[in-house]
């Protein structure tokens, strides 16, 4: 493990991280395990309460990324306003696929599931499983958009509401 690629990751700077969702990089620092010297991102996820040690060499091959263009939250806040598209298939694998599509990172594919597993106040109620994986998509959004914004967690989840709540209109 030699330092030959430099990341283009910095100490300080947001990043999103595929199962987890927007940490900040504490640090970069070398550790060795089993014998090898790694360079690893240290990544605090502050809300969550824990801290990820990534190799420096596996980040983008794992899918950690920048925070997503100002062009790609316009781009994910046009998919909530869209009309949702709930498959006919059993609950069991369209839970499976929001909860790969929640995993995968892709900002556009969690809108996906906030839009999709969105209800009005007349639309019927929602499963356990059903509020989870909402909740669950609805979090990472609204963290990203603030990441994106300016940090404010209050307004991202406003904006967002927003959007939801004049797509049933």
């Amino acid at each position: 493990m030699t330092k030959s690629k430099k990341s283009e990751f910095r100490p300080n700077e947001y990043v999103v991280y595929p199962a987890h969702g927007v940490g900040q990089i504490v640090s970069i620092e070398e550790q060795e395990i089993a014998g090898i010297s790694m360079e690893l991102f240290v990544i605090s996820f502050e809300k969550d309460k824990m801290t990820l040690r990534v190799p420096t060499a596996k980040a983008t091959d794992i899918g950690m990324r920048a925070l997503s263009s100002p062009d790609v939250i316009d781009q994910a806040m046009k998919t909530l306003k869209g009309k949702a598209k709930v498959k006919r298939a059993m609950w069991s694998r369209r839970a499976q696929e929001y909860e790969q599509k929640i995993n995968s990172g892709d900002l556009i594919a969690i809108a996906e599931v906030v839009r999709d597993l969105h209800r009005n106040d007349t639309d019927r109620e929602q499963s356990y499983s059903e509020r989870q994986l909402y909740e669950a998509a609805l979090e990472r959004l609204t963290r990203e958009v603030a990441a994106v914004a300016d940090g404010d967690e209050t307004a991202a989840a406003k904006r967002v509401d927003e959007v939801l709540v004049s797509r049933a209109a």
